[in-house]
């Protein structure tokens, strides 16, 4: 049995959820999320819990048991706390600006970056701006409910500037740590 898939999913107090079909919806304070469940998985709601089981033990059913259990559970997490991504944005005159559904950047390019943001995902940037390492940082926070559309606009904004090691300038996570090279020394 698998030991993730076999531990039962909680639902907060304003949560809601709906088994129809192969598909699970939720319905929570920050918003909707529906997943499509895999044919040899199978979901019970009791007494405010969420339960997986799996048809047989064939080796397809056991590996998604514990994966479809993660996938609910993040769903069910999202829609009633929902999920943040933090970054960094380091290096002299980088800077964001969110207008409407986009954030504008500013990255040291001869053009301004424009970058839409996906339903469901918002921003914000942090007004005040911190020195790391003699270089300027802004903070840009995102917020969704669903955790999967979070992380791939985290990595598409990370990719317009990934961080370069020599002086760590560009985007990065803020948990993330650079390897920082030396460079070149000038010895004659």
């Amino acid at each position: 049995m698998s030991r993730i898939g076999k531990l039962a999913i909680k639902l907060g107090d304003k949560t809601k959820v709906n088994v129809a079909n192969q598909q699970v919806n939720f319905e929570g304070p920050k918003g909707k999320l529906s997943v499509k469940l895999p044919a040899k998985v199978k979901v019970e709601v009791k007494d405010g819990q969420v339960t997986v089981q799996r048809e047989d033990d064939s080796r397809e059913a056991r590996s998604l048991h514990g994966l479809t259990r993660t996938i609910l559970a993040n769903a069910a997490k999202g829609v009633s706390t929902g999920f943040e991504k933090r970054l960094d944005i380091r290096g002299v005159g980088f800077r964001a600006e969110v207008k409407g559904k986009a954030i504008h950047f500013s990255l040291g390019y001869s053009h301004p970056v424009v970058f839409n943001l996906p339903e469901g995902v918002t921003a914000e940037v942090d007004k005040t701006s911190r020195t790391e390492d003699s270089l300027p940082t802004v903070g840009l926070t995102l917020r969704s409910a669903d955790k999967e559309v979070l992380g791939a606009t985290a990595v598409n904004i990370r990719s317009l500037r990934p961080p370069e090691p020599y002086k760590g300038k560009g985007i990065k996570y803020a948990e993330e740590r650079i390897r920082r090279k030396e460079g070149k020394t000038g010895t004659t």
